[in-house]
This record gives structure tokens, sequence and C-alpha cells, in this order.
């Protein structure tokens, strides 16, 4: 009983830390190899990419039920699966809060990476990491299929045992490399998303073929808001690296 509640404040003290402000990012050439170069190497060997791209799914589902919860919605639960496919299922008006729920799912991983990006440039890579591993505690009571409690359950603890054990040292970087990694895993989602439109494969379970079901907006219009978007965050992303590096 001691060693859990033992357990417990330490990932507790870990979590807390982290509301803390550390050295701006500066990349040298192994942070940037790690940084950069990494995440590259995963997003692009198909082994590799078998299980980030779980990851990076999960963060699109989440995507969608953050911003169905801005709006209102209820948020009834998030499927995921191993071939990289998931859902999440809302319900309130039908309308805006359809179509905004309906289009965070995609741009969300960059949104994110953005953002992971940007904590790390500025300093706030605790802050990211810390936040980022209770959000992904809280949202394990979204999940609502075995799969999606696998993938989101190995997540959730990946994500505090990283709190818990990686040095301060190696926190920026580490904050920064993941941010990276989604950035390129939501173009090449995005690069997937246009395939099937191009090709007509499976239509159905797009994301842009649903919202154009339910609005005034062809499936065309809205990847090309999907790409506007995530190109704007890839942009970002790459504009603060390319400032670290060059402060490095």
């Amino acid at each position: 009983m001691m060693d859990a509640q033992q357990g417990l404040a330490t990932w507790w003290d870990a979590i807390t830390a982290g509301f803390t402000r550390q050295n701006d990012l500066e990349l040298g050439l192994v942070d940037a190899l790690l940084v950069i170069g990494l995440p590259l190497v995963v997003t692009v060997t198909p082994a590799l990419w078998r299980f980030f791209g779980l990851f990076v799914t999960f963060v699109h589902e989440l995507g969608h039920a953050f911003a169905a919860l801005m709006t209102g919605r209820v948020v009834k639960g998030i499927s995921l699966n191993f071939d990289h496919s998931g859902q999440m299922n809302s319900f309130g008006r039908v309308g805006f809060s359809a179509h905004w729920s309906g289009f965070w799912g995609y741009p969300a991983p960059g949104v994110v990476g953005l953002a992971l990006i940007a904590s790390a440039v500025t300093g706030w890579a605790p802050l990211a990491m810390s936040v980022g591993a209770l959000i992904l505690l809280v949202a394990l009571i979204f999940i609502r299929n075995v799969a999606g409690i696998a993938i989101a359950l190995t997540t959730a603890v990946a994500a505090q045992l990283v709190v818990v054990f990686l040095p301060a040292e190696w926190v920026t970087v580490f904050v920064a490399g993941l941010g990276t990694a989604l950035a390129i895993g939501s173009l090449k989602d995005l690069v997937k998303v246009i395939r099937v439109h191009t090709r007509r494969r499976n239509v159905q379970q797009s994301d842009a073929y649903i919202l154009s079901q339910g609005s005034s907006l062809p499936a065309g219009a809205w990847l090309t808001l999907f790409a506007l978007v995530i190109g704007a965050c890839a942009v970002a992303s790459g504009y603060l690296l390319y400032s670290s590096l060059s402060a490095g």
C-alpha cells in the first residue's frame, strides 16, 4: 500500500514539476538529428509508422472530441483500431457544431505538433508534457472498444513513464521531437485522405466525404481546408525549428 502511495506521490510530483519553465530550445547537431531526423525516420519507416501512426490516429480522434465539446456537443465515445482507423461519436445540434467537430480530426496532429514545438522553443516543454500526460489519462474515459483501450492505455502509460523518468535536460528535445513527428504525421495522413478521394476507394469513410454530405461544400473544398490548416501548421513548425537551429 505504501509503495502504491509513494508511486502516486512520485508521479504527482513529476507532473507538478512540469509547471515550470526551462531554457528555450537551441538545436545543435545532435539535438537536430533527434528533433528532426529521428521523427522523419519514424514516420517514413513502415514498421515504425505502424505503431506511431496509432498515436497520430488517437490525436486525430481527440481533435474531433475536443472540437465537439467546444460547441456543447456530448461525446458518446471514441473507437480506435489497429489499422489506423477510428471514430468519434457525439450528439448535439446539426449544423455548425457538427461541421466544427467533424473538421478538426485531420488538422489536430498538426495543431498539436505546432503547440509542442512552440512550447519547446519558448521554454514551456515541461508544462506541455505534464498537461499532455493528464489529457491522455482523462481521454481513457471516452474509449469504447477493446483495441482502443489497448492503444489509449499504452499511450497514457507511456506518457506517465516519460514524465516520471525522462531526465529534465532531455524534456525540451523530446517534446520538440514529438511535435515534429506529429506535424509530419499530419501531412502524411493528409496525403492519404487525398489519395482516397482521387482513387475513389472507401471514400464514404472519409471525414471530407461525411462533411460534404451534411453541408453545401463538396468534399474537395473540405480537403482544401484541411490542407490549408495543416500546411500552415507545418510551415510555422518548420520556421520555429529553423529559428532554433540558427540559434544553436
